[in-house]
């Protein structure tokens, strides 16, 4: 693995029903995890171009839960979990698309300290069956993956993600 990847890695474990996800960026801990919790900044990046995102409900407090609908096209595509556990350096929750409501998965996210104002973000999801997994790797996740993680680049990159995970104004 190179020292700077600017596309997210996708791995299928072969043991288990899990999708890896490990994508560098330039931005310190506290602003990659301010991007995922803050409602305002998160529908500014998730998620494929083209797509808008509509919060429903967002509460990123340990055991809080979050609703969204994503909108291209006059089609709709809703989304809803529940936060277990939110902190500076990790988040888990769980994930369903309401397309599959049977297929929920387990996701946990964190957040590794490179230095120099670099951060590993580390997901992964741990989903309900190898088929479910796999439905998910064949839907062309990794356009929306990468797309949204180009999104919050930009928005990191223009200074719009204040530093701290306290909660600064953007």
């Amino acid at each position: 693995m190179n020292d700077t990847m600017t596309s997210a890695t996708i791995e299928a474990d072969p043991a288990v029903p899990i999708i890896r996800i490990t994508r560098d960026f330039a931005a310190t801990p506290a602003q990659l995890f301010r991007a995922h919790t803050d409602p305002e900044l998160f529908v500014r990046w998730v998620g494929p171009d083209g797509m808008t995102t509509t919060l429903d409900r967002w509460d990123a407090t340990t055991g809080g839960s979050w609703r969204y609908v994503a909108t291209r096209e006059g089609m709709e595509f809703g989304f809803h979990g529940c936060f277990h556990e939110v902190r500076p350096d990790r988040i888990v929750q769980t994930f369903t698309w309401e397309g599959d409501p049977d297929g929920v998965a387990l996701e946990t996210l964190t957040f590794e300290d490179l230095g120099g104002g670099r951060t590993r973000l580390r997901a992964q999801s741990l989903c309900d069956s190898f088929e479910g997994r796999d439905a998910w790797l064949r839907s062309g996740m990794e356009v929306g993956v990468d797309q949204g993680y180009a999104k919050l680049d930009a928005l990191l990159a223009s200074g719009q993600i204040a530093g701290t995970a306290e909660g600064a104004e953007a």
